[in-house]
């Protein structure tokens, strides 16, 4: 009955949305191991890997910002339609490359067209879903994400011990049936927008979310926590070679555990914790749950251990994503939300820019028990922000 529940409710078409995320995210290989395949297979130095993820961070920023812009201009449809198909195809063009510069600048216009993606799906789930399945199908969508996740990278460990290009080829493919799925079966019409006055579109400048002050606030500590958090995926698969001596399928499920955690319980905790706790609350204590995390990565290498910290950074994420994003699209007004899912959808890139340059140097200079403890400490920073935050009253307190 509870998983019953828990499903209960949602829009048809949101399940057709998390059917193109699982797609596209089963498929999600390259990233993963875009550090080890560039340090071991392109034999480019780990400074130099990181440099190739800081400019993909680049231009998720530029594509999350245009994403946002141009969903509120024709429509969620066209941009998720054109973002996937297209992204898709680079894939095969990064796939060929070997050179450092040119593998840094197609891997910025790759990460531009596929972060537009990002804010186009968050408009398209406010739009398909009712307030009061709102954040449960972001939980939805997330799930399908997560499952895709936990195939991606298991799938991604096997290709990269045969031949790294297979990575790129399945990301590629997935990236077009997606598209696909999305023309046929999702497929709106661009309504053009009325002509507004220079009154209306200066009140709408007015509301924009760089000019909301507790928004960006919010935005900076959900910044340091993916800070925190994304180097488990991007930059620490190197740690996992190196230093736990891991081989690519052990690397491939430990990541992959995450996204199958996430796929079974998040819809069943969100179900139980809706309306009973705030936001910002749940945020700080998922922030809370990674610093445990790290506690265990700081004082143990073994195997068994490393599954036992994921497993805390998988319910930091159920207890802190699924809030974040619906927080800040309920922030936004009709006319301005893609706007606020593109600011949303862009502290992943700024945060990878950030992590991928500190947490490179850091190594680099200071090893890995450095950056565990770096990481560690933007974990305890966002904990307290967020729990700061939930404490200012008003909206801060708002409920589920």
């Amino acid at each position: 009955m509870l998983f019953k529940n828990a499903y209960s409710g949602i829009s048809p078409k949101i399940w057709l949305l998390a059917l193109v995320m699982f797609i596209n995210r089963a498929g999600t290989m390259v990233v993963a191991f875009m550090t080890v395949y560039t340090t071991q297979k392109l034999h480019f130095s780990i400074e130099n890997a990181g440099f190739v993820m800081m400019t993909f961070g680049f231009g998720a920023i530029l594509g999350s910002y245009l994403g946002g812009k141009l969903t509120d201009i024709f429509g969620y449809f066209f941009v998720q339609f054109g973002s996937l198909f297209i992204g898709g195809l680079l894939f095969f063009v990064v796939a060929e490359i070997q050179s450092f510069e040119l593998l840094c600048i197609s891997v910025f216009i790759l990460s531009a067209f596929g972060e537009a993606y990002r804010p186009a799906n968050s408009v398209s789930i406010a739009h398909l879903s009712t307030p009061e399945s709102f954040t449960r199908s972001i939980s939805l969508v997330r799930l399908a994400i997560n499952l895709g996740w936990a195939m991606g990278p298991v799938l991604g460990g096997f290709f990269a011990t045969r031949n790294y290009k297979y990575l790129f080829w399945a990301d590629g493919v997935t990236n077009i049936l997606a598209a696909f799925i999305v023309l046929i079966f999702l497929r709106s019409k661009y309504i053009k927008k009325a002509k507004i006055s220079k009154a209306e579109a200066k009140s709408n400048r007015a509301e924009s979310p760089w000019r909301d002050g507790f928004f960006m606030v919010f935005m900076l500590f959900t910044t340091i926590y993916v800070m925190s958090f994304s180097p488990l995926f991007v930059i620490l698969p190197v740690y996992y070679k190196e230093i736990c001596a891991m081989s690519e399928f052990q690397i491939g499920v430990l990541m992959g555990i995450n996204g199958l955690l996430v796929a079974l319980v998040e819809m069943l905790i969100i179900y139980k914790v809706e309306g009973k706790y705030g936001k910002l609350q749940l945020i700080g204590f998922g922030c809370f749950l990674l610093v445990v995390n790290y506690i265990i990565y700081m004082n143990f290498t073994a195997y068994a251990w490393m599954l036992v910290g994921i497993t805390f950074a998988t319910f930091s994420e159920i207890f802190a994503m699924p809030f974040m994003n619906s927080f800040s699209i309920e922030r936004a007004k009709s006319h301005n939300q893609g706007q606020y899912s593109a600011v949303y959808a862009m502290t992943w890139p700024v945060a990878q820019i950030s992590s991928s340059l500190l947490g490179t140097q850091v190594i680099a200079r200071l090893g890995y028990d450095a950056l565990l403890l770096v990481l560690g400490c933007l974990a305890v920073l966002a904990t307290m922000g967020f729990l700061v935050l939930a404490k200012r009253g008003g909206i801060m307190q708002a409920k589920i």
